[in-house]
């Protein structure tokens, strides 16, 4: 079992949020599209990449960053496998996991839509 990669999280603090999104858009050369969440927390652009979701996303709080979603069939048991690679379990969110690698980077493991 592998993970693959999903998706393309560009991380925004919150006070660069709207500035972020409208870099990313225009940098990409594609319309910002407001997500279903009710909060407002993610904005996709659709047509960025062929293969893979790319999406602006509010933080909460901390720094802006980047991180990789990663899709996996059995969300619990790729998480597991990859904590036995060195990874950390952060949080679970809903259905996925959001986790550490052993070099710092964050990033989430997502049900394989």
């Amino acid at each position: 079992m592998a993970s693959r990669p999903s998706g393309f999280l560009i991380d925004c603090a919150p006070e660069v949020f709207d500035e972020g999104v409208r870099f990313w858009s225009q940098a990409f050369g594609v319309p910002p599209h407001p997500g279903d969440d009710a909060d407002g927390t993610y904005v996709a652009l659709p047509g960025a990449h062929e293969s893979m979701d790319i999406e602006v996303q509010r933080l909460a709080s901390g720094p802006s960053r980047f991180h990789l979603d990663l899709a996996a069939d059995d969300v619990d048991a790729e998480a597991s496998r990859l904590e036995d690679l060195g990874a950390t379990k952060l949080e679970r969110i809903e259905d996925w996991w959001v986790m550490r690698a052993p070099t710092g980077h964050v990033f989430c493991v997502v049900p394989d839509e």
